[in-house]
């Protein structure tokens, strides 16, 4: 069975101007029989909030294979270095800018019930996990950062192509149950 941990809960501070001042995103921790994979790593500054986390679990950061990093943005890669076993997977469009990452295959699973799914617009390499455990969730990083983008369907304010982000949205929402958005809660899916 598939079991989901949300690490560090995301947050987007923007000023009265709407210019971001300060962001952490979301971290999870996906556990099955096979692997264990943390998607996106957060900023330093989330690094005591995902060591307690990974005491609360019973889990060490030495025992995740695997890193899939939504996009390349500061803000999602800040703890690459606490998983010092772990691969560091990326979109190919977004690998040269992250030290040490390697290409994921796009719109396969990396392991059953863990799809990588490409949902560009926030970034052209931007990506999504999408997991099948008790429910369907979706780790959307910036393709939904917030709850207030989700529930006015509106793409996300940093966007490289506003109509495949509000593509990469709709996409994301016809399938979770759940969204993990990359700078909020998590939250269900109004059907």
């Amino acid at each position: 069975m598939i079991k989901l941990d949300v690490l560090a809960i995301g947050s987007l501070q923007r000023d009265e101007n709407g210019k971001v001042f300060d962001a952490h995103s979301s971290s999870v921790l996906i556990r099955t029989d096979e692997r264990m994979i943390v998607v996106d790593t957060s900023t330093h500054y989330m690094r005591p909030a995902i060591k307690t986390a990974f005491k609360q679990i019973g889990v060490f950061p030495k025992d995740v294979d695997t890193v899939v990093l939504t996009h390349c943005h500061f803000d999602h890669v800040g703890n690459n270095g606490m998983f010092e076993n772990a691969d560091i997977l990326i979109h190919p469009d977004e690998c040269d800018a992250v030290e040490s990452a390697k290409p994921l295959d796009v719109d396969k699973e990396i392991v059953t019930g863990v799809k990588i799914v490409h949902t560009p617009g926030h970034t052209k390499g931007s990506i999504s996990v999408f997991v099948k455990a008790d429910k369907k969730y979706v780790i959307a990083g910036d393709a939904i950062p917030k709850y207030g983008n989700y529930e006015r369907m509106v793409p996300p304010a940093i966007n490289t192509d506003e109509g495949l982000a509000l593509e990469s949205l709709k996409m994301i929402t016809k399938y979770a149950d759940v969204i993990v958005p990359g700078h909020d809660p998590p939250f269900l899916v109004n059907r």
